[in-house]
């Protein structure tokens, strides 16, 4: 393939808000065996609430009680739900030449991992239904997967263990050096290499969760997919876009998990980069330019296209409504009320043949300089600007 530079050209866009949903969960087991109590509540399909009546007024007066989103989600819904109301609409769009992503963001022990291993293997499923559907085109389906762990980033699909750098690269970004990219071939293929990331991944236990993911994991599905009745030919394109499924580690405070030594390092890390990702979030969600501090951790140099970029996001945050937690809560829903103001521009993303960007650039050249010939459009700023 060739570029325009790179072979790859943007076909138009829309810009758009990052969709936002909000999942509550039941109270666990610990929660219950405490004798704690809920003390949120989804109104509605889009409005949480802050029921505890006994607030303080100083403290009503501090903080909203009421949080409306793109759509919240009950405990009794199931990911399945969360998943078609929440994520679908993003996630399959990957099919049509846009990159997109969908995140999980919320404390330790709130449902992240869980949330998110279901809507990836729905979003996974449903990519595969199409592809089958649609045989008119040739589809190539690539899996790659990284965790960022200590604010290091690890291969999740190689044994080797050292760390990855990151490159940037001016047509497509931050890139992940000498990460492995595995052609899918069937959805046992699929099945295999999402048990061998979680196997690899890092997993700690907490006083908050037993099982408490301690890393940022990625899960990356490219789409190369090209008309069947043109293959080969000149005119021949290929869409190409990348969908990731992000499981951001849980946000915790150092006093309220007990951590210490190596569970200690790691909450610095993971509170360190979600701090940078709030950061991030906040910034954009002004809409006022400005310096952006991507590049502050390898979390978000890694998700700059998806954070306000070429992309299409959803974002679910996960939450307890436990009393205990409603302070973790609230940064919680803060960080989501930030993030539905962020506007992403996604394009579609058309790679050309070496002949067709031949030929496409031959029409450009000929179209300017039959414009230069021409006394009656002179090129003026208006003009320049237009190509």
């Amino acid at each position: 393939m060739g570029t325009m530079e790179s072979g790859e050209e943007l076909m138009g866009g829309n810009e758009e808000r990052i969709h936002v949903s909000v999942r509550l969960r039941p109270l666990n087991a610990k929660e219950i065996l405490r004798n704690d109590v809920s003390d949120w509540e989804c109104i509605n399909d889009d409005t949480v609430v802050y029921k505890n009546v006994s607030l303080s007024a100083s403290d009503r007066s501090m903080y909203p009680t009421a949080y409306t989103f793109d759509r919240v989600f009950r405990s009794g819904c199931s990911t399945r739900e969360v998943y078609e109301k929440g994520a679908k609409d993003v996630a399959v769009s990957v099919l049509s030449g846009l990159n997109s992503s969908v995140f999980a963001y919320g404390q330790t022990s709130s449902g992240k991992t869980y949330t998110m291993t279901g809507v990836t293997e729905y979003a996974i499923a449903d990519i595969y239904e199409y592809v089958q559907k649609h045989a008119e085109r040739e589809f190539v389906l690539k899996f790659s997967a990284m965790e960022i762990y200590n604010e290091s980033v690890r291969d999740l699909l190689s044994v080797d263990s050292t760390p990855l750098r990151l490159l940037d690269d001016p047509e497509r970004g931050t890139i992940v050096e000498k990460l492995t990219e595995e052609i899918l071939r069937d959805w046992d293929h699929v099945v295999q290499l999402l048990s061998v990331c979680e196997a690899q991944r890092q997993i700690g236990e907490t006083s908050l969760n037993e099982m408490s993911s301690r890393s940022h994991q990625i899960i990356r599905l490219t789409i190369e997919s090209t008309s069947r009745e043109f293959l080969g030919r000149e005119n021949a394109s290929t869409l190409s876009a990348a969908v990731n499924f992000v499981d951001l580690a849980g946000s915790e405070r150092a006093s309220q998990s007990l951590s210490a030594g190596t569970r200690l390092k790691e909450g610095c890390h993971i509170n360190r980069s979600l701090l940078t990702l709030g950061t991030v979030i906040r910034k954009l969600s002004k809409g006022r330019g400005g310096h952006i501090p991507y590049r502050d951790s390898k979390l978000t140099r890694i998700l700059q296209t998806s954070l306000g970029g070429n992309a299409r996001t959803a974002i679910i945050c996960t939450m307890s409504p436990a009393r205990s937690h409603v302070e973790q809560s609230r940064n919680t829903l803060h960080f989501a009320s930030c993030a539905k103001e962020v506007a992403t521009n996604a394009q579609v993303n058309v790679v050309m043949s070496d002949k067709a960007l031949v030929k496409y650039l031959q029409r450009e050249l000929e179209r300017l300089e039959s414009e230069l010939r021409s006394p009656q459009s002179a090129l003026t700023p208006s003009n320049i600007l237009q190509y």
